[in-house]
């Protein structure tokens, strides 16, 4: 018989030991299998217990009625399923459900036909407002190219009538001989020196 080793050790030769090798712990009270036969059971022989012709019948009736019983009840479930699953299928629940999922179809294209309706309306109505601020932009647009076209001809007009107002000292054939007299009798002299700020600061003297 093995000798009977802690669990330390026995981890110890499991790390050790090399993988080819079968490690066999002993366990105190039992035998092992190379063990020999003990003395006491030595020429011993091993009978089966008696059993009852009676008894025997009785346990095969009832264990015929168990399977009976048990086969039952397993074509009973199997039945119940089949039937069940039908009925989904094509039964009054498959009718039941077909009707339910036509009201919940019905509901939702009820809804979808108002939510296009709103979308509808509020796409008309922003492409309204769009239109309208787009007629009021040009209208403003046309508004504004009239005021600078209006502008133009004011500035126009007075540069004519300030032209036309210059043209009054412009010198012509007629009045030559007059503005040369003025200007002799009117000398300016123009040679003259001017500080930062623009002030005359020294004129030469005409001779």
């Amino acid at each position: 018989m093995f000798q009977v080793i802690s669990r330390r050790s026995v981890q110890a030769s499991r790390l050790l030991a090399p993988r080819s090798a079968v490690l066999v712990e002993a366990v105190r009270g039992r035998k092992s299998r190379h063990d020999p036969v003990a003395k006491s059971k030595v020429g011993r022989i091993k009978y089966p217990p008696p059993v009852d012709p009676e008894e025997m019948v009785i346990l095969k009736e009832r264990y015929s009625e168990y399977q009976l019983i048990l086969s039952a009840l397993r074509l009973d479930f199997k039945e119940e399923m089949l039937r069940k699953k039908f009925e989904l299928e094509v039964g009054s629940k498959a009718e039941e459900k077909a009707r339910q999922e036509a009201e919940e179809h019905a509901v939702l294209m009820a809804w979808n036909n108002e939510e296009n309706r709103r979308l509808l309306q509020a796409r008309v109505a922003r492409l309204q407002k769009e239109t309208e601020e787009a007629e009021h932009k040009k209208m403003e647009a046309l508004l504004q190219r009239e005021q600078e076209q209006l502008e133009f001809l004011k500035q126009k007009e007075e540069e004519i009538l300030q032209l036309q107002e210059d043209a009054k000292n412009f010198i012509t054939l007629e009045n030559v001989d007059q503005r040369i007299e003025a200007a002799l009798d009117n000398p300016k002299n123009y040679n003259y020196a001017i500080n930062k700020q623009g002030k005359v600061v020294s004129r030469t003297v005409l001779q």
